[in-house]
């Protein structure tokens, strides 16, 4: 492993202030070549924030900025370590035009990008899956079943793989079992190997890559990555790319995972 493909920046509302040097000076000690900072990217035109705390994306006045500071340590560390500019794309179901819009106002910026799947749709309102441990509960009760939560949610990932967001779309996809972030608490003994079989066939036909992403192995009521290693294993036996992707949301998250990596 020598690249990271996912990690977040000072510039995340629910993050750190670690700068990016900070980032950078950790993916050098890890022995790292390569990587991407993929910031959350501001929600697209009409659609808010649920969560709480409101605090889940970047603000669009905020990307002029972002750009140059990945630009000046681009610069500051060449020859050094490959830093791409990227971004954490969500899919919005129901907002493909808009994301597409955005995507388009902004693509030639990204050398690199994860799409990724937190909130999910039901009867024109929205819910972050990943948010809490309460919300998740809530959302079981909405949903009727824990089972059909699950549903919901690789049905959305589905979504996103074959969405139309242009030509700028990014070709990861992020943690794909996100919705497996609290199932120590709430048990679903069931794997949607169905459901998973065909996300995976989507991501190849698609040419995709696939978000080998650490971050649940940190997560007390998770301790997994995602994907779950069986699914890894499936990816690879279909020779779909699998990036590691930190997470991190703060320099000492860089390296989360790894010592569980399949690849």
């Amino acid at each position: 492993m020598n690249k990271d493909g996912h990690i977040h920046t000072p510039f995340c509302p629910h993050g750190t202030k670690d700068s990016f040097e900070e980032y950078i000076q950790k993916a050098l000690s890890l022995g790292l070549k390569e990587i991407t900072f993929t910031e959350h990217a501001p929600f697209p035109d009409g659609f808010s924030d649920t969560v709480p705390t409101r605090d889940s994306a970047m603000q669009h006045k905020d990307l002029i900025d972002y750009f140059k500071e990945i630009d000046r340590v681009k610069e500051r560390f060449r020859g050094k370590i490959v830093i791409n500019a990227g971004l954490e794309v969500d899919y919005i179901e129901g907002f493909e035009e808009e994301t597409k819009f955005f995507l388009n106002e902004i693509g030639e910026k990204l050398d690199d990008a994860v799409l990724s799947v937190h909130f999910l749709k039901q009867e024109g309102n929205y819910d972050c899956v990943d948010y809490s441990p309460d919300l998740f509960e809530s959302m079981i009760k909405q949903y009727g079943s824990i089972k059909a939560l699950y549903k919901k949610y690789y049905q959305t990932v589905l979504y996103s793989i074959n969405a139309d967001l242009g030509p700028f779309k990014p070709k990861r996809i992020g943690h794909i079992t996100l919705i497996r972030k609290f199932h120590k608490k709430f048990p679903q003994p069931e794997d949607f190997k169905e459901e998973i079989f065909t996300i995976l066939q989507s991501i190849k036909r698609n040419g995709y890559e696939l978000d080998y992403n650490g971050a649940g192995t940190a997560k007390p009521l998770c301790r997994e990555p995602y994907p779950s290693d069986w699914i890894v294993r499936e990816a690879q036996k279909m020779k779909i790319p699998l990036i590691y992707g930190s997470d991190a949301h703060q320099t000492k998250d860089m390296g989360q995972g790894l010592n569980v990596m399949l690849f």
